[in-house]
């Protein structure tokens, strides 16, 4: 008998096997307890979550000759039939490939048939985002009043490509992200099933690597199975199978960057290109470690280590290193090597672009962004405490070929200022990409960000999807600098309120989008 891949062979067959989607497994089991049953559904959330999982189990359990507790029974004609794929009730459609109007008219036409055997046709439409305009207008009246049997289920990895029209019809179900304690959970059950022998932080790591997908989490694990067929599959072969390397690098390049040294990073990066690691992957990866030790630093917390996943051992340097930067550096690192991640996926010489950001890093005064040149002058700063002389900069330098930053704002008027009325407020929108420029880093990039709306009493309403952007914005020394940039633009005091979006959904949903409204592009990068 031919190999069967680990994540079809142990495919959830009923709710109770679902991982990870406690909140739709039980709405949905409840609808059939109740005999509450919709007609149109949709399924959305990243690949590998379980949509079309649990649409296929809802098929079998609406058709079921012996439901138990809202699960099929899997035992009856009816549920063997459908998970042969031989049921004439359950139609599996995939839009990317039938997404015409023809192939609508066609169901059109079916849906017309009653179910030759049990209670419900279902038909099932997996990335019901590429439907083609025409197709999505033909479906829509089919879709609102289907016949008392038919049932359909939408599923979409890209819920912002889905139409509100279709939308209104539809139950909205979210699938979230898989967390790693599940994925690791299931992976362990399923290697002692198997009987592969694997390390638990070998599974983390794998778990991990999924990035929230059930499906890929057991991809990998086959993968990494196969590679080590017959033998203990440990965390250190796991990293060589998936072309990564362990915390201890990363440890390792982030004291070399701190220190400027700039022939010791091209020495690593030579040592993990040799090693065969994906340097993709390795950038990836090294932004995830700059994020536990912004968290670090940005908490007092002392659960840190329960809290960002990580071993004891991986805590303790994380903490030597919050002790040897400042945040400011760390927001400077995790936005370069962002960009990094962006560019590299384009990238054909993928080491000589990170070899040019490394050294980027680790030269500031060849940068000319003001992140670089805060870290510069910071720099300076605990030089001459430490009693070191300071030589004086290049004459180069000084004759302009640093470009300046933007204009200092002006200290606050002692005089109080007018309070900004709905006009003014009006104002700040059309001149916002003016007023973003006029700020400095790590301001700039938060507030980018940004979606504005009308708040209470006339206020200007900054929104934003990140809860880590709104905490920032809420702190004294944000809201203050956006204050005094604000009341010096306009000349008036600009009073201003933050707030969290949800930003699975359209923004002009959940609040009046000013910006729309005005017909304004809001500029999010740097110009080039």
């Amino acid at each position: 008998m031919s190999y069967t891949a680990l994540y079809r062979k142990f495919r959830p067959v009923t709710f109770d096997d679902v991982k990870g989607q406690d909140h739709i497994v039980t709405t949905l089991k409840n609808q059939l307890n109740a005999g509450r049953i919709g007609h149109a559904y949709l399924f959305c959330g990243t690949r590998g979550t379980g949509k079309t999982t649990v649409a296929k189990i809802f098929a079998k359990a609406v058709n079921c000759e012996n439901p138990q507790d809202g699960s099929p029974c899997g035992e009856c004609a009816m549920c063997k039939a459908i998970a042969a794929g031989t049921s004439m009730n359950v139609i599996e459609i995939d839009a990317a490939s039938n997404n015409g109007v023809e192939n609508i008219r066609e169901i059109i036409e079916e849906v017309t048939y009653p179910p030759v055997e049990g209670k419900y046709k279902v038909y099932i439409m997996d990335e019901a985002h590429m439907l083609s305009e025409g197709a999505r207008n033909a479906l829509l009246k089919t879709l609102e009043e289907p016949p008392s049997y038919v049932i359909f289920i939408l599923a979409t990895t890209e819920l912002q490509r889905i139409p509100i029209t279709i939308m209104s019809r539809c139950q909205r179900y979210d699938f979230r992200r898989i967390s790693i304690d599940t994925i690791a959970a299931r992976m362990k059950e399923l290697t002692q099933i198997e009987g592969i022998d694997a390390d638990d932080r070998a599974l983390r790591y794998v778990a991990k690597a999924a990035d929230g997908s059930m499906r890929d989490g057991l991809s990998l694990l086959d993968q990494c199975a196969a590679f080590n067929f017959g033998e203990k599959l440990t965390y250190e072969k796991t990293l060589e199978v998936l072309g990564a390397v362990d915390t201890t690098v990363f440890s390792e390049l982030m004291r070399l960057l701190i220190d400027d040294d700039v022939i010791g990073t091209m020495d690593l990066v030579e040592r993990v290109v040799m090693q065969g690691r994906e340097l993709s992957q390795f950038v990836t990866d090294f932004i995830w470690y700059l994020r536990s030790l912004m968290l670090l630093k940005a908490s007092d917390d002392k659960d840190m280590e329960e809290l960002l996943n990580i071993s004891p051992e991986h805590l303790a340097l994380l903490k030597e290193e919050a002790g040897m930067t400042d945040m400011e550096t760390v927001f400077r690192y995790i936005s370069v090597f962002s960009e990094l991640q962006n560019k590299m996926k384009f990238a054909s010489q993928k080491r000589i672009m990170l070899e040019m950001y490394l050294i980027r890093l680790t030269r500031p005064q060849m940068d000319k962004d003001n992140d670089a040149l805060v870290q510069r002058i910071d720099r300076l700063e605990k030089l001459i405490e430490n009693g070191v002389t300071v030589a004086a900069p290049q004459s180069a330098e000084a004759s302009g070929q640093i470009q300046a930053g933007p204009a200092p704002i002006q200290q606050a008027k002692k005089a109080t200022l007018e309070v900004a009325i709905p006009e003014d407020i009006k104002r700040v929108c059309k001149e916002w990409n003016e007023i973003v420029g006029r700020t400095s880093y790590p301001l700039r990039g938060i507030i980018r960000q940004a979606e504005l709306s009308l708040g209470e009493n006339g206020k200007l309403l900054l929104c934003f999807s990140n809860k880590l952007y709104v905490d920032q914005m809420k702190s004294e020394d944000y809201s203050k600098a956006l204050s005094d940039v604000l009341n010096d633009h306009i000349g008036k005091e600009v009073l201003f309120d933050v707030r969290i979006f949800d930003g699975t959904r359209m923004f002009d949903e959940q609040f009046a989008d000013l910006l729309k409204m005005l017909h304004i592009e809001k500029i999010t990068e740097e110009p080039a």
